[in-house]
């Protein structure tokens, strides 16, 4: 339970920071952090790492503290905040019709 509720915050962050209309007059649109900041595969394994960091000031879940666990959680939050943001858009699931 613990690692599903991971995976919502992260793609829950990352869809706020890749495409929240909040963040726009402050989101990099040029450079290292313009790709970054449009890119949710990108911006959700730096999320993944950010979470696990300040996971221990949380109940939902706890990971133990080690080398590995912020490169994995990382790629766990990237490639599920990816999937998804492919899955799902603003006008619900997304059905790609040839």
């Amino acid at each position: 339970m613990c690692l599903l509720w991971f995976i919502l915050v992260c793609y829950g962050l990352t869809q706020i920071l890749v495409y929240g209309s909040i963040f726009n007059k402050i989101r990099p649109a040029k450079g290292f952090f313009g790709e970054l900041f449009h890119c949710p595969m990108c911006l959700g394994f730096w999320v993944g790492i950010f979470v696990y960091a300040i996971s221990f000031n949380t109940e939902l879940f706890t990971f133990e503290l080690n080398w590995a666990n912020p490169l994995l959680l990382g790629s766990l939050s990237s490639g599920t905040s990816y999937a998804l943001s492919m899955l799902f858009g603003d006008e619900g699931i997304n059905v790609k019709r040839n």
